[in-house]
């Protein structure tokens, strides 16, 4: 018998988790050569071996404590579906400019599709011109489909698809949406932003970018990957199906380097009804970045002004949250652990979250503030109770992982979290 399909639901950052999406990283992350490191947006090759046996920590913890679904399998059963694999690999070759490859494509079994439409599709060699390319792949891997977060972000009941800053991930996002619309286990409203303006560049929004602080809150980041353009496309679109009464978004400015400042949950993250870990120095300390308010009624702008910093902003609204600095109080330490996703905690309940534990002085911090530090493995090997502990720290490795640009936060995907009393 069929499970009963789920309405997604995230109406917080911090609520107990009861869905996830996740994606093992697969051969596609060594899919490449030095010469596209570049192209694949982090600094260096990852060691596929040694990340996947850290990520079996952070999946397996995860397998413990709430229901998990893996993208590729949610993938295979799109594509048995006969119409859905027309149109989602009719769109893909559209958008990359692959037509020749159709027909090939949709005669591969279901597992071996999806397995090239991740792993890359090698390009035939029968034509001087596809012999002198330098292009290996007709299809690209998607080196950094691990990172669930980015190309699709749940708010409410809304499946958002976003639209990439880098046109190699654009597949991820037709993925994504194929799997909100077209999985047999849960329900999503669709929000494609991709169905306005396609071809303008300028319009880009990353999940890493978009934090659901409360029902009636929303904090995106304006850097790198989510631009002024697309967070009006997206305030647009979320409009439509907004609850009636106020609600609030906090437009947060972020540097465009270096690199590890690519999205806001690199520099600020929650960790309980009253606690957020911050970057320091930009969070709480740089006047060069504003904060920005946009207060809505009833999806429409009401007003938008200059704030002072963003935990002084969300205090007015009653939510009063003590900063845990990365790195700790050394400027020094907090640089280098940034670097490596020292901020970027992900909350699997409120006051219970997952980290690397390579960031030792951040750590530190949160065991100053209460929070027990306990292993992922002593977790699902039964030495410890998770329950029992009333604020805790479930640690990874993440010595090859966080190499990818990358933290806990932004290998989850929540679909699903129960709602959260606060204080």
């Amino acid at each position: 018998m069929n499970e009963q399909k789920f309405n997604i639901e995230i109406n917080s950052e911090i609520g107990e988790l009861e869905a996830v999406m996740l994606h093992t990283p697969g051969p596609e992350v060594e899919n490449m050569t030095p010469k596209s490191v570049e192209r694949a947006l982090y600094s260096d090759i990852l060691n596929l071996s040694v990340a996947q046996q850290e990520y079996e920590q952070l999946s397996s913890f995860l397998e413990k404590i709430t229901k998990v679904y893996q993208l590729k399998d949610l993938l295979i059963k799109v594509l048995d579906n006969p119409a859905q694999r027309n149109s989602l690999v009719g769109k893909i070759c559209l958008t990359e400019n692959v037509n020749d490859y159709f027909d090939e494509l949709m005669e591969m079994s279901s597992r071996t599709l999806a397995n090239k439409l991740i792993e890359g599709l090698p390009a035939r060699i029968d034509s001087l011109t596809s012999f002198l390319n330098d292009e290996y792949y007709a299809l690209l891997p998607l080196y950094n489909f691990y990172f669930t977060r980015d190309a699709s972000a749940v708010v409410g009941n809304n499946a958002v698809i976003c639209r990439m800053a880098n046109k190699v991930r654009v597949r991820e996002s037709l993925i994504m949406e194929a799997i909100y619309a077209y999985n047999p286990y849960f329900n999503a409203r669709v929000i494609n932003t991709y169905e306005q303006l396609p071809h303008d560049r300028s319009v880009l929004m990353e999940g890493g970018d978009i934090l659901v602080v409360r029902d009636d809150i929303l904090v995106i980041g304006n850097g790198m990957r989510t631009t002024s353009q697309g967070i009006d496309l997206l305030l647009n679109r979320l409009a439509k199906t907004a609850p009636q009464g106020k609600s609030t978004i906090f437009v947060q400015q972020l540097p465009s380097s270096p690199e590890s400042f690519i999205h806001l949950d690199m520099v600020f993250t929650m960790l309980d009804v009253d606690k957020c870990m911050v970057f320091e120095p930009l969070i709480l300390g740089d006047a060069r970045y504003s904060t920005v308010q946009i207060t809505l009624d009833n999806g429409k702008v009401e007003k938008i002004r200059r704030v002072p910093n963003l935990l002084t902003s969300l205090r007015r609204l009653g939510l009063d949250m003590e900063a845990i600095s990365c790195g700790g109080n050394d400027e020094w330490d907090q640089e280098r652990e940034q670097w490596h996703s020292g901020a970027n905690f992900f909350a699997f309940a409120p006051g219970k979250v997952m980290s690397y534990a390579r960031n030792e002085h951040t750590l530190n911090e949160m065991s100053k503030h209460g929070f027990e530090i306990v292993t992922s493995e002593e977790v699902t090997s039964g030495k410890v109770n998770i329950n029992k502990l009333k604020k805790c720290v479930v640690t990874i490795v993440g010595a090859e992982l966080a190499r990818g640009g990358g933290g806990a936060r932004c290998m989850t995907l929540p679909l699903k979290r129960k709602a959260v009393t606060w204080v």
